[in-house]
């Protein structure tokens, strides 16, 4: 039993040691095409990624390797593609901007360090059991917040696409305006081969989806710029890329610049994770196995460090490679490690044929990854389901665009949050009737057929009691006393929808019950669930009450039709768990 439980412990830390030593070799060819396929479609986007970090394209690459295996081994999905992704890089980007001079030795370091203080931040949030805290930001903010940010990122790749040099702005309009004021400037070689580029990732994508669209554009955009003598008409590239692998090292720590990347660090393990368990719980549900969110903060977590140590810079997990990886036949996690592979293969063997690589064609790259973040139809679907949803989708992607990219998404998190605040605020209640040849009652305005009955109202409260909604709540019980004209003057709170009660809620109730008996109506509760229960006791309203508190509605009904007491006996009739009092009990004999 120990060995057994010490196993099932290793697996919770390392989930390789599940899948591997079960592993079927009927998985391996269908692994080894996936592997080969992302790792086609990852070396040309890890750079294009890179480059909008502003960092070199070996730092993209850096970043698809180590961090890919160590995700392998400790991650718990068997699809998720791990890598640089376009709004991690952009995160970075505008975080390191303004500390750090773009290009320089100190900018690399300080992305290694961010990575590393995103692995930190993964790794405590998954080890303390805190996944809950990615639910502050929900799936309509993200959905606005992941819809500016990929016009922001598309529009930061016009310089690329023109040709142009623009210096680097804090925000989007500040951007949109450099890049006007510069379109004299245009290279139209550039723009003729970054057009060219962006028409066949996209002819690709509708045509032949299987075929790596990035590859293509890679390899076609080199040959074009050497056969043309691109180079010569002004057409930007790469230059050397150095084939040295990774190594490992430590970033310099630096307490200052620690202090100021320590928001962002928390931001991107936010997005970075939200978008990750997004895409994994898609794929573990279609393949019928489960991923556990604090043991993929952990991988995830692993990773990151992995990449801070390796000369990376922040990685996550990335919709439009894990799509492709499932499509191409992943079953396993062998699938990352073949990647891993082929990406290292590369900047040991091939960096140098990426030297005539036009940066035009990665900016259309990362054009396309973005362009299918910007959901219409997922807008609209959030519109149908819940219309104010839309409020907090509008404030993500608005804020994220006037404000730039950290302080949108904590406007969009406090935004989300008020809309939360403002429903519980004014919760939903509903006036009961009785449904005929049944102990049913249903919301009068939903069941017209329904009957009320004369001198008693009930009304059913669907949401906790607490501070942020006592004040309404005290209002819309009160608003119902005069609706109460004639005996038996009962006024019936069906507590069914009455999951929690905290101090201030207990307080409202107590002033309610005053000013009820101060017009002389009897209050009576039903089906009161157990936490509540326990601060009504607490509270000494449970007794005030004494024998006005019911089952259910309909004994309620029954109670005060035959001007009768609720039972004695609680516990007996399902009331309340605790056992009777002696002299309840002394009451219910006689």
């Amino acid at each position: 039993m120990q060995s057994e439980a010490l196993r099932n412990r290793l697996i919770g830390w390392l989930p390789i040691l599940e899948w591997a030593p079960r592993y079927e070799r009927k998985n391996l060819r269908s692994d080894l095409a996936a592997g080969l396929t992302v790792g086609a479609m990852l070396v040309p986007q890890a750079m294009a990624y890179a480059l909008l970090a502003g960092l070199p394209p070996e730092v993209g690459l850096y970043a698809a390797t180590i961090p890919v295996v160590i995700y392998a081994l400790f991650g718990t999905s068997r699809q998720l593609a791990v890598g640089p992704v376009a709004i991690v890089s952009l995160l970075t980007a505008s975080a390191l901007a303004p500390l750090v001079e773009e290009g320089s030795a100190d900018y690399l370091s300080a992305a290694a360090l961010l990575a590393l203080m995103v692995g930190v931040v993964h790794v405590v949030l998954g080890a303390g059991r805190l996944g809950f805290l990615v639910n502050f930001l929900s799936h309509s903010v993200l959905v606005g917040f992941t819809a500016a940010a990929a016009i922001i990122i598309g529009f930061s790749q016009a310089k690329h696409l023109f040709g142009i040099s623009i210096e680097r702005k804090d925000h989007f309009y500040e951007t949109v305006a450099e890049v006007l004021r510069n379109l004299s400037d245009t290279n139209s070689a550039t723009l003729v081969l970054g057009v060219v580029a962006l028409a066949t990732l996209f002819l690709l994508k509708r045509l032949a989806p299987r075929v790596p669209g990035a590859l293509v554009v890679v390899i076609g955009s080199i040959l074009a710029v050497e056969l043309l003598n691109l180079e010569d008409r002004g057409v930007k590239v790469v230059g050397d890329i150095p084939d040295t692998l990774p190594s490992l090292g430590l970033p310099s720590f630096d307490g200052s610049l620690i202090g100021n990347l320590a928001a962002t660090a928390f931001v991107i393990t936010i997005v970075g994770f939200m978008e990750s368990i997004a895409v994994a719980k898609v794929y573990a549900r279609r393949h019928r196995y489960e991923v556990e969110p604090n043991n993929e903060l952990v991988g995830l977590g692993l990773a990151n460090v992995a990449s801070g140590l390796f000369g990376g810079y922040p990685v996550t997990g990335g919709f439009s490679r894990t799509a492709v990886n499932d499509t191409a036949g992943a079953r396993t996690p062998l699938a990352s490690l073949i990647t891993a592979a082929i990406v290292l293969a590369t900047i040991a063997f091939l960096t140098s044929l990426f030297a005539s690589l036009p940066t035009a064609a990665l900016g259309a790259i990362i054009i396309m990854a973005v362009v299918g973040l910007v959901d219409v139809a997922e807008m609209r679907h959030i519109a149908k389901v819940k219309r104010s949803d839309l409020i907090g989708l509008g404030v993500a992607f608005f804020a994220t665009l006037i404000l730039g990219i950290e302080l949108g998404i904590l406007v969009a998190v406090v935004a989300s949050m008020l809309v939360v605040f403002a429903r519980m605020s004014v919760p939903h209640t509903a006036v009961l009737g009785h449904v005929e040849g049944t102990t049913s009652y249903r919301n009068i305005d939903r069941f017209p057929e329904a009957e009320t009955i004369d001198g008693v109202r009930i009304i059913r409260i669907d949401a906790a009691l607490s501070f942020v909604n006592a004040v309404n709540v005290k209002k819309l019980i009160l608003g119902h006393l005069h609706q109460i004209s004639e005996e038996p003057r009962a006024l019936v709170v069906d507590a069914s929808g009455i999951n929690d009660l905290d101090a201030t809620g207990a307080e409202m109730l107590e002033e309610v019950l005053t000013e009820i008996d101060e017009c002389d109506v009897r209050l009576h509760l039903a089906d009161v669930k157990g936490p509540v229960r326990d601060v009504l006791h607490d509270a000494g309203i449970w007794d005030r009450l004494g024998d006005r508190i019911h089952t259910s509605t309909n004994d309620a009904l029954e109670a005060i039709a035959a001007d009768r007491p609720a039972p004695s006996d609680r516990r007996r009739y399902g009331i309340d768990e605790r056992a009777a009092t002696a002299s309840e009990a002394m009451d219910q004999h006689a």
